[in-house]
């Protein structure tokens, strides 16, 4: 399972009953599979307009009458497909230094939403849970879970001396996968390999610079950095009649 959101694989019949916290409980893992594997196919070939209760139901085999009284409705479908796809384990990559590890990270972010297979599903899902507060809740949730567990590579990188000891994990792997959701879901950019590699290095150079340090001194720096622009030598500015001042000194006449 990656930083994507993907369809769970359904658990054994024998799986054990749960009541899980913010989703609907009281089916067992099974059932709950089925609904939320039906949930993103439907999702994925219809979209949010068109996803409705009854078609889960006949998809899944489970009466609608019981995924409206445990889910509610088609917001709290998919907000429970999010949920389960959080809770699926994500093997992070160990390759002893930092900025591959994030490339690695990218590439994988890249790779799932531009394969014409896998990347319907979690841009249809993600879409979807933007357009009500429980979804949106449900995908923040799971992006802080995710960058949460990324963290790792991060520390990682402080113990081998990498970065500063109170560099914050999670920001860092949170600045390396937002360029590619910011082209995503935000300005509809075409997405390559090259702009993964790019914000995974951009990432990895900023961390080592301590930009994502998290103890007074992080404020230091940036304040440093304001005082630098402040101090600087002003750029000319235009006249309201758009002309550029004129230079107060006067060139001498020649003999």
């Amino acid at each position: 399972m990656s930083e994507i959101p993907e369809t769970p694989t359904p658990a054994p019949d024998t799986a054990t009953r749960r009541t899980p916290t913010a989703r609907p409980g009281g089916r067992s893992a099974r059932v709950r599979a089925d609904v939320v594997a039906a949930t993103l196919a439907e999702v994925t070939e219809k979209g949010y307009d068109g996803l409705t209760v009854e078609a889960v139901a006949a998809r899944s085999g489970v009466h609608k009458a019981t995924l409206y009284r445990r889910w509610s409705g088609v917001d709290g479908l998919v907000a429970d497909a999010l949920t389960a796809s959080a809770d699926q384990p994500w093997p992070l990559p160990d390759t002893g230094d930092l900025g591959e590890d994030l490339r690695r990270i990218t590439h994988e972010v890249f790779a799932v939403f531009t394969d014409p297979e896998s990347g319907p599903t979690p841009t249809a899902l993600i879409t979807a849970a933007q357009r009500s507060d429980a979804g949106a809740a449900a995908l923040r949730a799971f992006f802080a879970a995710r960058h949460e567990q990324a963290a790792e590579v991060a520390e990682r990188a402080v113990a081998r001396g990498e970065l500063p000891t109170d560099t914050d994990g999670a920001e860092v792997v949170r600045a390396a996968t937002a360029p590619l959701y910011y082209r995503l879901f935000v300005t509809g950019e075409p997405l390559d390999a090259l702009t993964a590699e790019r914000a995974a290095d951009a990432a990895a150079l900023a961390a080592r610079a301590g930009l994502f340090a998290t103890a007074p001194a992080a404020a230091t720096r940036t304040t440093a950095i304001r005082t630098t622009a402040r101090t600087a030598a002003p750029l000319p500015t235009a006249t309201p009649t758009g002309e550029l001042p004129k230079s107060n000194h006067q060139p001498q006449e020649g003999n």
